[in-house]
Formats: structure tokens, sequence, C-alpha cells
């Protein structure tokens, strides 16, 4: 069914590069206006081109980190501005200091906490007022990591960060179900990105982390997990609130 999120207005958060990217771009194609962002200003400015070359409509901020609230509340007044309300957060920008904990420094700590908590919470203060009006979707981008360890990821920051996304996203679609908001998360397991891919090709580092994946070993792409997206932002998904997605080649199942 073409054109699922006609009419709708989509802020998606890290359009310059990997799932964000896949996400805009979906959106787009399936009748979006997609307002996005990223730290990177020429990715996030070639993301948009490319929606506008292929007859869509999009517009970004950037740079911008919406782990400052002030730099939310400007992307969210950028979608407003251009179009005239928000229907669609998803939330899949993040950024993670990964190591043990006697190598853990408050430092890191405290940044992956902005970066992946405190970036959730500021979209979604800014962009409340303007999802009770009319209803709509949260998307919080989670990880299989805030549901389970992996042996060769030193995750502890990043465990605890999406761990607290996944419960966020509850609480959310409690809060909101009043007013139409629905808020859902999607847990990805290994994908394949710019900044996975090195890792990935690693075969040692690979090794344990491919045990896990059910579907042959196959790391997921950016685009399994924008289709879940996709359907969470439609109004195929208007009875779906409060529920967590893994989108993760059946890591979690095993």
């Amino acid at each position: 069914m073409p054109n699922r999120l006609n009419e709708k207005v989509a802020v998606v958060t890290g359009i310059g590069s990997g799932m964000g990217r896949a996400a805009a771009l979906l959106f787009a194609a399936e009748g979006a206006q997609v307002v996005g962002c990223d730290l990177n200003e020429e990715n996030s400015r070639t993301t948009v081109a490319e929606i506008i070359a292929s007859g869509g409509s999009a517009v970004s901020l950037q740079p911008c980190n919406p782990s400052e609230p002030d730099e939310a509340l400007a992307l969210i007044d950028l979608a407003y501005r251009s179009y005239g309300q928000v229907d669609v957060l998803y939330n899949n920008a993040a950024s993670v200091h990964f190591a043990p904990i006697e190598d853990m420094s408050i430092e890191m700590w405290r940044a992956t906490m902005r970066g992946e908590l405190d970036i959730v919470f500021n979209l979604c203060k800014a962009a409340w007022p303007y999802l009770r009006q009319r209803g709509g979707s949260i998307i919080n981008c989670g990880s299989v990591s805030g549901k389970m360890a992996y042996e060769v990821l030193p995750a502890i920051a990043h465990s605890a960060g999406k761990g607290g996304v996944i419960a966020m996203t509850r609480q959310l679609a409690a809060e909101g179900g009043k007013y139409g908001i629905r808020a859902n998360s999607i847990s990805p397991g290994l994908v394949r990105t710019g900044a996975t891919a090195r890792r990935i090709d690693d075969p040692d580092w690979f090794a344990p982390m491919k045990r896990k994946l059910m579907l042959n070993g196959q790391v997921g792409t950016p685009e399994d997990v924008a289709y879940c997206a996709l359907y969470l932002a439609s109004n195929e998904a208007k009875w779906v609130t409060g529920a967590d997605f893994a989108v993760d080649g059946g890591t979690t199942a095993w």
C-alpha cells in the first residue's frame, strides 16, 4: 500500500547516515514530509537533497545536537514552522562510549546518558504539545543491549542508556494514550553501518556475535530497521503502543 505516511510530518534524528538516513528516505518515499537533523552538516544536506530530487519534501537542521534542550526545541520549532504540525517523532540518533567498568570514566558515563537518555527526553518534551493536538507516534531507538549482554561488547553505559529508553517508552505510552499519542521502541541487533562495519569485518570480534544471529549469522541493514519504523509511524499501527520491537535476527530469542 503506497503513501503509508501521506499527510504526516515526521521528525527523524540522525539522518546523515545509517538507520536515520534509511528511515528518512523511506518515510519520504511513503509520503511523509521529513524534518531531519544531524551533527554532520554535509551528510544531512545530502539526505535532504536526495529526498527532494526524488520528488519528496524535507528540511533539516544541522549541526544539531538534541541532547541539548535548546537544540531539541529548535528542531521541533523547525518542523512546526515548515509544515504546521508534528505527527511522528523518530528518536534514532544517539552517542555512546564503550568501555568495561574499570575503564569507564564518570565523564564517559555522563556523556552516554546525555547521548542516549537526555536526547530522547528533550525531543519528547519539545514535541509533546504538538503531538497532543492531533495524536501521533513516538518511535524510540532502543537496543538489544538494553535487554541482554554481549560477550565482546563492553557496554555498561550503553546497556543502561538503552534499557532506560525502553522503560521510558512504556511510560510515554501510559501518559500519552489519552491524547492519542502512541509510543513504541525498536531494539535493533547488530546492524551493518559505517560505525560497525570495521568490527563486523573482524572475524575474532564477530564470531561470538554471529552465534547469536539465528538467520545463518546474517547481520541487519539500516533498511531492516527502517521498515519497522515505517509500520509504527503509519496508521496500520493505530492500536500498537507501549511495545518494544526486536529487529535483531533472533538475537534476543536465542
